[in-house]
């Protein structure tokens, strides 16, 4: 059984596939992650959600009902590790027009431009942000003006690939 205590101190890859192997076995994804991803301490939360990151694609829409708790744990965190790893799985669940806030969409558009944010949270940000943006073509105009007007001398290789592969798709 995985318990708060077992989720404390740091991890290996190989740890968080254990993590979730469990998990996998207990057939309670979504369980697991609202006992744990809210966690006040935040190795507990991080190991949790870096557990379910090993979720096949199949397994990881098990959390869908989870997509508003993970933005909000994405906004409200300190903890960048949290932050990040909530941002990965909003990420792979389905975003619909429905699901579009303003307050996450502005959310990501300062995080994904802000050179001292971690090059993991940009990227996944604008990710994101573009995915929003999607439904609405005046959104997507100021976002590509966004991301076309960012000098890049100030990012990472990360956030200039995503950057160019968004860029490269409108074309």
């Amino acid at each position: 059984m995985i318990t708060e205590g077992r989720l404390k101190g740091a991890y290996s890859e190989g740890e968080a596939l254990a993590i979730y192997n469990e998990v996998k076995l207990s057939g309670d994804l979504i369980g697991f992650c609202r006992t744990y991803m809210n966690h006040e301490d935040y190795q507990v939360a991080r190991n949790a959600l870096w557990g379910v990151t090993k979720a096949s694609k199949a397994e990881h829409t098990q959390l869908q009902p989870l997509l508003h708790p993970l933005i909000d744990l994405a906004m409200q965190t300190d903890n960048a590790s949290v932050r990040r790893l909530s941002l990965h799985h909003i990420e792979r669940l389905k975003l619909e027009e429905d699901d579009l806030r303003t307050d996450f969409l502005d959310f990501c558009l300062a995080h994904m431009v802000n050179p001292d944010e971690f090059p993991g949270i940009q990227s996944l940000c604008m990710k994101i942000a573009y995915r929003m943006c999607k439904f609405y073509p005046e959104l997507m105009g100021e976002f590509m003006r966004t991301i076309e007007s960012m000098d890049m001398t100030f990012y990472k290789p990360a956030v200039k690939c995503v950057r160019s592969r968004i860029l490269g798709s409108k074309r």
